[in-house]
């Protein structure tokens, strides 16, 4: 299975457009080479590059969509994909862009192909989410581009 966007690659910068900085919209993904045993995709995207003085965990969850149909094969520019939203660390049931405080930031676009649906409330944490996948992670695909600001608003 492949994650890639055509907004940036594997690595590399994150236009600005996709983030607090920008329009804070989604970058076009796609995905390829999933198999046919997959009864779900989940969509995580997390930042662990957070300082301690920002969060003790170091993380901050961005976007979880799970539940996704693993049809999928694109999730365009600025869209929600079909499925069930989960909760991000700012509480919003949808994407949040990267907005580092420091420095430069990885962030990483997870991929799971799942062999059965999550049981899971909208609004299910990054944690949650984890841990009803857990045994039934069928592949797993990243995409991580890098962000920092230039400018602070």
């Amino acid at each position: 299975m492949l994650l890639t966007s055509p907004a940036f690659e594997n690595g590399g910068k994150i236009p600005s457009e996709y983030t607090c900085d920008g329009q804070n919209i989604n970058p076009e993904l796609n995905i390829s080479g999933l198999g046919s045993q997959a009864k779900c995709l989940v969509l995580i995207m997390d930042d662990p590059d957070v300082p301690e003085f920002v969060r003790k965990d170091k993380m901050y969850v961005h976007w979880v969509v799970f539940n996704i149909p693993p049809n999928t094969t694109r999730i365009p520019k600025n869209s929600q994909p079909h499925g069930t939203p989960g909760m991000n660390t700012g509480n919003l049931l949808n994407y949040y862009g990267p907005c580092p405080p420091d420095r430069e930031h990885r962030y990483y676009f997870k991929l799971y192909a799942v062999d059965k649906m999550l049981d899971l409330p909208r609004g299910a944490t990054k944690p949650d989410v984890e841990k009803a996948m857990e045994g039934h992670i069928l592949s797993k695909a990243e995409l991580m581009g890098r962000y920092e600001r230039t400018a602070r608003k």
